[in-house]
């Protein structure tokens, strides 16, 4: 992270850390399993049998209530339609709040969905007991209710309720959210759109009100808005059996947020860190920057992806198990990097709102390994004097080893390899590189021997490209190296392979060249290639 500072410091305006998107499921732990719903209607309500009019009697119940409240709060409840953005159409409802700086349940959803409850059926045998149901867990459709809410700490938010038994609740936040809430709170200034901060007086105060939000303060809120919307309990209920709510992390993003004083170096830094991710980030490195190391045993997608989820919006991917990095540009002056996690098992973590802390640490290092990563890969120059030390020999003891000259098909070979290498932990033994060279490149034992393997090995270490992993055989490349050998790799593909297709590619008669813009404007560059080639052939010749 600080190389990147270092490097963009200049351009950037001011950089901030943050939860993003928080999903959490509440679970009411007396009444998750079977013989707990059994125990509470015989033991605590008092109904010899628990059958399914026992358990529709206390839907309708619910139901009924959510009916009053939208009426007597004048609060609009609607079906959700197919193919509408919930959050886009409950805006017109959200305005009229922020304006009278109001606090409330402004909308009610109802929707069909999926969903945990329980099945009761007649045993098929009689039993000693004539009251006795098999009470088990399933999946089923039932109505869901969602309340949007404008709380006054969490700020806009959901409510999922399911109206069957047992009740299960979700709720959606959103650490920007909050940071507005706080920022209005302690009457700091700032411009925000949408989920980004663009601008603000005091960037100290904006990550202190990011840093602020801790699961106490999110479990008082939700335990107040799930007491005031979710299905009712008598005195006597609460005093028997455990109906406070467990809450727990379902899905969670945190992000790390760049704003730059302008557009231009925004795009090239994104466009270039797509590259350079699609073409470098292999498994190995995306586990590396994830803390751990590919096993056998990993289960889950290990990929890096380009996405184009809206025209002209891209988003690149890096997925790790039930994770993802993902990096994108947005409002022209900004770019983040956000980790995604749909399980926090992948990480050692717990899902109780009660860890919150630790998935904030375990995040912010996985962000900032993300972003070093990125910045070691630009910060690649294309530095002559340093092409031209290279290219000499160097004496190291009694010996003499001979210069790396940048067009050396084997340096550049080995260079590719190396910089797909597995974690760096233990490096790469000669043995395992010259494998991984054959089988890359298709070549012959015969064609390149591990001798001369062994020998462009000694060369890079003697000009500090290379080093040993402590006295065992096994090597990396220095931080020297990984700049040296990206330099020398992307110049080949980036320019000498487009140089070459163009100077001995057939090209296509004029007269079939269609009418284009974009066309013409290739063909040109095209031309403009060929005549600098043929000015640097004529003063060769000169």
């Amino acid at each position: 992270m600080e190389l990147f500072t270092q490097l963009f410091g200049k351009l950037l305006v001011f950089v901030y850390h943050c939860f993003d998107r928080i999903v959490i499921h509440g679970y009411l732990s007396g009444l998750s399993r079977p013989e707990q719903v059994v125990y509470f209607f015989r033991q605590v309500v008092g109904v010899a049998t628990v059958g399914k009019d026992v358990l529709s009697r206390r839907t309708d119940e619910y139901q009924h209530w959510v009916e009053a409240f939208a009426r007597n709060h004048q609060t609009p409840i609607e079906w959700a339609e197919k193919g509408v953005r919930k959050e886009d159409y409950v805006q017109r409802w959200l305005r009229p709040m922020v304006r009278g700086n109001k606090y409330g349940v402004y909308f009610i959803f109802k929707s069909m969905e999926q969903g945990p409850t329980f099945r009761c059926t007649v045993p098929k045998y009689p039993t000693k007991d004539p009251n006795h149901r098999i009470l088990a867990q399933q999946r089923s459709r039932f109505t869901h209710y969602y309340f949007y809410i404008r709380d006054e700490v969490l700020g806009p938010m959901v409510m999922r309720v399911g109206s069957f038994f047992p009740f299960q609740a979700t709720y959606y936040l959103n650490g920007h959210s909050f940071i507005e809430q706080e920022l209005n709170r302690t009457g700091v200034g700032f411009r925000k759109n949408d989920n980004a901060f663009l601008a603000v007086e005091d960037p100290g105060a904006l990550q202190a009100a990011a840093d602020r939000m801790s699961p106490a303060l999110m479990r008082e809120r939700l335990d107040y808005w799930t007491l005031l919307l979710g299905p009712k309990f008598s005195v006597k209920e609460c005093k028997q059996v455990n109906l406070r709510r467990f809450y727990a992390i379902s899905q969670i993003e945190y992000c790390r947020n760049f704003i730059f004083k302008r557009h231009f170096p925004i795009h090239k830094i994104f466009e270039r860190s797509c590259e350079l991710g699609l073409w470098r980030l292999t498994g190995h490195k995306i586990s590396e920057i994830f803390g751990t190391r590919i096993s056998k045993r990993l289960k889950g997608k290990l990929a890096t992806t380009l996405e184009q989820i809206e025209h002209g919006h891209h988003i690149f991917r890096a997925y790790w198990k039930h994770s993802f990095m993902k990096q994108y540009e947005k409002f022209a002056v900004f770019l983040r990097n956000e980790i995604c996690s749909n399980n926090l098992a992948d990480f050692g973590l717990k899902k109780g709102l009660e860890h919150l802390d630790d998935v904030r640490e375990k995040f912010l290092e996985i962000t900032e390994r993300f972003a070093t990563f990125q910045a070691q890969c630009l910060n690649v120059h294309v530095d002559f004097p340093l092409l031209q030390r290279l290219a000499l020999p160097i004496p190291l003891g009694s010996a003499k080893y001979p210069g790396i000259k940048i067009h050396d098909t084997r340096m550049i070979r080995l260079m590719q390899v190396l910089l797909h290498a597995r974690a760096t932990v233990g490096g790469w033994s000669a043995q395992q590189l010259h494998d991984a060279l054959l089988m890359s490149f298709g070549l012959s034992a015969k064609r390149y021997g591990l001798s001369q393997l062994r020998y462009d090995l000694r060369k890079m270490r003697a000009h500090a490209l290379l080093e040993r992993d402590g006295t065992r055989y096994a090597y990396r490349l220095t931080d020297k190296g990984v700049k040296v050998a990206l330099l020398f790799v992307l110049f080949h593909q980036r320019l000498c392979g487009p140089l070459a297709n163009s100077l001995f590619h057939h090209r296509p008669e004029a007269k079939f060249q269609p009418d284009s813009k974009l066309e013409a404007a290739v063909h040109k560059a095209d031309n403009s290639i060929r005549n600098v080639i043929q000015l640097l052939e004529a003063k060769q010749h000169c």
